[in-house]
């Protein structure tokens, strides 16, 4: 996919990260079954996954897209239900992940931007805090969107972290 930079610089990358900022969320894009993608180079991508503690992924399987480079210069060779299964496996760790990181949120203190109302329910709003994790947390008087508040995390799912508003 016309990388730059191999395993080991990135594995550094992020360790640089950690360094600086232990509690950082970091994300990624992640496609599965590239032109040529072998089941190794699938395997590395779970392990880099699994290294990097990637707070949540945009995962996807790979498809051709006209007048790209990949389109011009490989073929798109990998079967459907390979790319599939490859994805599958990318989307069940990531959720994994995703869980392990907002499950340490729990007990923790965020400053969140009211977007809106939730949508499983209108007694709730929904924000984001600095690490662009949504958070999910019963109204109080006097507040809309666009106002900041502070929202004490109670618990978590692998998509969203679940509070309340503390004064």
């Amino acid at each position: 996919m016309n990388r730059t930079y191999d395993r080991e610089w990135y594995m550094d990358r992020m360790r640089s990260i950690w360094n600086i900022l232990p509690d950082a969320a970091v994300s990624s894009d992640i496609i599965t079954g590239f032109c040529s993608e072998t089941e190794e180079e699938h395997q590395d991508t779970l392990s880099i996954m699994e290294f990097s503690k990637y707070s949540m992924s945009y995962m996807f399987a790979y498809s051709e897209r006209p007048g790209t480079l990949a389109a011009r210069k490989f073929a798109d060779d990998i079967p459907e239900e390979v790319k599939k299964r490859r994805l599958n496996e990318v989307i069940r760790l990531q959720n994994t992940l995703s869980l392990q990181h907002n499950q340490k949120e729990v007990g923790k203190t965020f400053k969140v931007l009211i977007e809106r109302d939730s949508s499983r329910s209108d007694k709730d709003f929904c924000g984001r805090n600095s690490q662009n994790k949504m958070c999910v947390f019963p109204k109080k008087e006097g507040l809309k969107p666009g106002d900041y508040v502070m929202v004490r995390i109670k618990d978590a799912t692998s998509a969203t972290l679940l509070g309340e508003v503390v004064s």
